[in-house]
């Protein structure tokens, strides 16, 4: 370890879905902003939604959107063990970035200890090169039976000795108990190591919890760190639980949009600008309602494509696409689906070699490789210079990168909609009424006002005592 001023944080989720991914980078900027080099980490992720980093690896959205949030540069050492969806009862291991192998996750669980060494590479990296490293934890970091295999809460925080922030939902109900049960059942040391909670997602009166802290830091001995308020934030979501909670205000609608969500969606931030536009109403579709009201239909990238697409055949949604007259536009694995054959050959994706005719909009066949293509660039697309991403298996031989006739837009690259000049253009050839915004404003306004609403809530001075 380095001799830094600080010591390194843990962030440790009192259940899941408490909001660790959000105040870790909360807690990084506020450190940031007082001139600390400070970088986020964790040690490993279960996520379908993941980002081509600066150098050409692959990490959960979280972990690449914390850094962005931080300007951090991206790369495997953020999130060195990611897993993924797999065929049956297995997950895709990727381990710093790069695809190991598929992997029953009962044998992932058995290996763990040949990660280890991996996380270590990463965090020590890390170490050597930031003041403070705040680490999210996975889950709860007190599920007895599995405490010995949580490489992301257990495992860094005792290699680390890091000093460890409590995250609670209080939105959840039962916060009382599930604070008093996480600290008193962590192990001693640890215990030790916690300099407070933060009580998260309230709403209505925050003075309406004075006795609620009081309760906390008498009884249980625990300093609270902040009470903070509910507030959406649209951005940067880590999975499908937290992308169904997205409030729209939609003050001047021009454009009905149906996300088709098959069971094995991915990447869904590429619709964030979709669900900030006031002129767009997005409507997540997992069943098949009739798709005539929206004006645009989008297939987003899939991490089990065939699997997805025979899906859309058996719950009728796949007729009802194909004879869909208005604008169409695939992402990733949607944009596969509408070639005329997916073939499978190697059982990437499936228990055996498997061929699925796709929807035939395109004249060629997808071949799903052995090695993945992961690629961040600027692409020229649909006559604008679109900054992205690509991440898939499946290649073609004449469409490499896009396809688009009179109202079909298909392709690879990720992000297409965070480019304001390109998103502008296409929804003004479907409604001409369609104004636009800037979304990289909207991105930036919205993550400097949830920081500093939330860090006045935060005692920083108390925060920054306890890590010295």
């Amino acid at each position: 370890m380095s001799n830094k001023k600080f010591h390194n944080i843990s962030i440790f989720g009192t259940s899941s879905d408490a909001g660790k991914s959000t105040i870790t980078f909360v807690i990084a900027k506020i450190l940031q902003d007082l001139g600390y080099k400070v970088a986020p980490f964790k040690a490993q992720n279960v996520s379908n939604n993941s980002h081509v980093c600066d150098d050409g690896s692959e990490i959960a959205i979280a972990q690449y959107f914390q850094a962005e949030v931080l300007g951090v540069k991206t790369s495997y050492h953020l999130n060195p063990v990611l897993l993924k969806s797999g065929r049956g009862s297995s997950a895709s291991l990727i381990v710093e970035g790069k695809v190991v192998t598929n992997k029953d996750v009962r044998e992932y669980y058995r290996d763990l200890d040949l990660l280890k060494p991996a996380v270590k590479r990463c965090f020590e990296y890390l170490d050597e090169r930031y003041d403070c490293v705040v680490a999210e934890g996975a889950g709860s970091p007190v599920e007895l039976n599995l405490m010995d295999k949580d490489l992301s809460n257990i495992f860094i925080a005792t290699e680390y000795n890091t000093k460890i922030i409590l995250v609670a939902d209080i939105e959840k109900g039962g916060v009382f108990a599930s604070i008093w049960g996480v600290y008193n059942l962590l192990p001693e040391k640890l215990r030790k190591n916690v300099i407070g909670v933060i009580v998260n997602k309230f709403k209505g009166d925050l003075t309406l919890f004075d006795e609620g802290i009081r309760i906390i830091e008498e009884d249980f001995k625990i300093k609270v760190l902040g009470v903070l308020p509910y507030i959406p934030f649209n951005l940067g979501f880590e999975d499908s639980a937290s992308l169904k909670n997205f409030v729209q205000k939609t003050k001047t609608k021009k454009l009905d949009i149906a996300v088709i969500s098959y069971p094995y969606m991915s990447n869904y931030n590429d619709f964030e600008p979709l669900i900030a536009d006031d002129e767009v109403m997005v409507e997540f579709v997992s069943s098949n309602i009739s798709l005539e009201k929206f004006d645009l239909v989008i297939l987003p990238g899939s991490k089990l494509v065939i699997k997805d697409l025979k899906w859309l055949k058996e719950t009728g949604l796949f007729e009802q696409i194909k004879n869909y007259q208005k604008d169409i536009c695939a992402i990733c694995g949607g944009y596969e689906m509408m070639f005329e054959t997916l073939e499978d050959k190697y059982s990437l994706e499936n228990e055996e070699a498997i061929s699925e005719e796709g929807f035939g909009f395109i004249d060629d066949v997808i071949v799903f490789e052995k090695e993945k293509i992961l690629e961040k660039k600027s692409y020229e697309l649909f006559g604008s210079k679109i900054d992205g991403f690509e991440i898939h298996h499946g290649v073609c031989q004449k469409y490499s990168l896009s396809f688009e006739n009179k109202n079909f837009k298909g392709t690879f690259v990720h992000k297409i909609f965070d480019n304001n000049e390109f998103r502008t253009n296409y929804f003004k050839s479907i409604k001409s009424d369609y104004v636009g915004f800037d979304f990289a404003k909207y991105k930036k306004n919205t993550v400097d006002s949830f920081i500093s609403t939330l860090k006045e809530k935060i005692d920083v001075e108390y925060l920054i005592k306890n890590i010295n």
